[in-house]
């Protein structure tokens, strides 16, 4: 069995509020060994054997569970392991004015984007692989980070999802635990 991370899109925005424990429970349901949450933005660490269509149970399951779509995104704990490893964000410091995130695609899309990719300013998208982006965000004047990740969050549609990198960094050091 394999530890893995099911990172769940849009749940806890408006009317799709999902308990972190009732979203544990629906992982055990399922069948799913030692199924543990991670902030209520949607993400799940659990066991089980990677088969394919795990990412398409999981929903099929959350749907019955919440009565409402929840897409879903599957990585290993190893996989984020080696994208530690590898420091995508060498050269860049974190800080008030900066942040990191990872952008996790449902499919080997990431060839739809042009790279390097930097809007000035905004956002530079400093790594990727088949299925994975890693950005640098900077702060904007309205305060908000990255303003521009929205818009390229967009050329994936609904098969992405977005997290700061120390939630990934959490996730790796709790999967550990």
């Amino acid at each position: 069995m394999a530890q893995l991370v099911a990172f769940l899109r849009g749940i806890n925005l408006g009317k799709r509020t999902v308990k972190m424990d009732e979203l544990r429970e629906a992982f055990e349901e399922m069948g799913f060994s030692n199924a543990r949450t991670l902030i209520a933005s949607g993400n799940v660490l659990f066991e089980a054997d990677r088969v394919p269509e795990l990412e398409q149970t999981i929903e099929a399951g959350l749907k019955k569970a919440f009565g409402f779509d929840i897409g879903t995104i599957i990585r290993s704990i190893d996989e984020l392991k080696e994208f530690a490893s590898n420091n995508p964000f060498d050269g860049f410091e974190a800080g008030t004015d900066r942040k990191f995130y990872a952008l996790f695609l449902a499919q080997p899309d990431a060839h739809k984007l042009e790279y390097p990719t930097i809007v000035p300013g905004d956002f530079e998208v400093v790594w990727k692989t088949d299925r994975d982006l890693f950005a640098v965000a900077l702060r904007m004047e309205n305060g908000r980070f990255g303003a521009g990740l929205d818009s390229l969050l967009k050329t994936f549609g609904k098969g992405v999802t977005m997290r700061n990198w120390n939630t990934v960094l959490r996730l790796i050091d709790k999967a550990a635990a």
